[in-house]
C-alpha cells in the first residue's frame, strides 16, 4: 500500500509540474510555426507574471483582478517584444533571431532582478490549500487548479486556432503564407498575434506555479528550457504532442526525484531531449515545417 501511495503522489506531482510546461511548450509552438523563430524568452514571460501578480497582490489588489492585469501586461510585453525585435529582423537569418530572444531574455531577467531582487517570491494559493488526501497520497488543491487551469487554456487555444476568424487566419499563414495573403491575411499582424498570445499562456504558467515552488528572477530559464524540451518531443510543430512531450517530462521529473535524487532530473530531461534529437529528429508525430513571416 506504501508503494501504492508513493507511486500515485509522484503521478500527481508530476502532472503539476507537467502542466506548467504544456503551456509554455504550447508558446513555443505557436511562435515556431507562425514565425519560425524558437522564443527563448519565453520561460521569462513566466517569469514575468508570476512577479507582477505577487505584486499586485501584496498591494492588497483582489487576487483575480491582479492575476488579470498580470496576465494582459504580459500579452502587451510580448506584442512590443514581437513589434520592436522580432518584426524588424524578421528577414535575417534564424540564428540572428535565436540570438535576439535570447538577448530580450536576459533583458527581461536583468529588468526583474532590478525591481524584485533575487530572494524568492511567493503568491497565496487561489483557494484554501488543506490537503486531499487520496489512497495515502497527499493532493493540494493548488495542484488541481494547475492542472485544470492548464488543460481550459489548452481547450480555449483549439477553440481559438479551430473556430474564431483569427485563429483560422493565424492557422492559414501556417499552412500557405503566399495563399493567407492572397485572401487577405496579413501575416506580419498574425506574428504579432501569435507572439502576444504566446507571452500570455506563459504568464498563465508562471502565476499557477507561484503559489506552489515560489517565484524568482531566474526561474524563467529552467521552465523555458524543459518546455522547449517538451516542444522538441513534439516536432515543434505538433500541439497535442507538445503537450505530450511537456506531461512525460513533468513525470519523469517527478519519479527521478522520488526514487532516485532530484540532482539527476535536469540531466534525465536533457538526456531525453538528446535521445528524441538522435532517433527522432522530427519529433513525435511531427506533421509540418515551421514557417517565417
Amino acid at each position: 500500500m506504501e508503494l501504492t501511495s508513493q507511486f500515485i503522489q509522484l503521478i500527481f506531482s508530476g502532472l503539476t509540474i507537467g502542466s506548467i510546461y504544456a503551456l509554455v511548450a504550447i508558446g513555443f509552438v505557436i511562435t515556431y510555426n507562425i514565425t519560425g523563430v524558437l522564443n527563448f524568452a519565453q520561460g521569462d514571460f513566466a517569469m514575468l507574471g508570476a512577479m507582477l501578480a505577487i505584486t499586485f497582490v501584496s498591494m492588497d489588489m483582489p487576487m483575480g483582478l491582479g492575476i488579470i492585469l498580470s496576465i494582459g501586461i504580459v500579452v502587451l510585453v510580448g506584442g512590443i517584444f514581437e513589434r520592436t525585435a522580432i518584426y524588424p529582423a524578421r528577414n535575417a537569418s534564424l540564428p540572428t533571431l535565436i540570438i535576439i530572444t535570447l538577448g530580450v531574455a536576459i533583458a527581461i531577467r536583468g529588468f526583474a532582478i532590478l525591481i524584485w531582487g533575487t530572494q524568492p517570491r511567493s503568491l497565496p494559493p487561489f483557494t484554501e490549500n488543506n490537503p486531499i488526501n487520496v489512497l495515502n497520497a497527499v493532493l493540494l488543491p493548488q495542484s488541481i487548479w494547475a492542472v485544470g487551469i492548464s488543460l481550459v487554456s489548452l481547450i480555449a487555444m483549439h477553440y481559438f486556432f479551430n473556430k474564431t476568424f483569427i485563429g483560422k487566419a493565424v492557422t492559414a499563414c501556417v499552412v500557405n503564407r503566399s495563399a493567407a495573403r492572397l485572401m487577405g491575411i496579413k501575416p506580419e499582424w498574425m506574428s504579432f498575434i501569435s507572439i502576444a498570445v504566446s507571452a500570455g499562456l506563459g504568464a498563465i504558467a508562471g502565476i499557477i506555479i507561484a503559489p506552489i515552488s515560489g517565484a524568482t528572477y531566474e526561474m524563467g530559464l529552467m521552465i523555458g528550457m524543459k518546455a522547449f524540451v517538451a516542444a522538441v518531443i513534439g516536432g515543434l510543430t505538433n500541439a497535442p504532442a507538445a503537450i505530450i512531450g511537456a506531461f512525460m517530462i513533468g513525470i519523469l521529473e517527478s519519479f527521478t526525484e522520488g526514487l532516485w535524487t532530484s540532482g539527476y532530473k535536469d540531466a534525465i530531461s536533457f538526456a531525453l531531449l538528446l535521445i528524441v534529437l538522435f532517433f527522432m529528429p522530427n519529433g513525435l508525430f511531427a506533421k509540418a515545417s515551421g514557417k517565417r513571416v
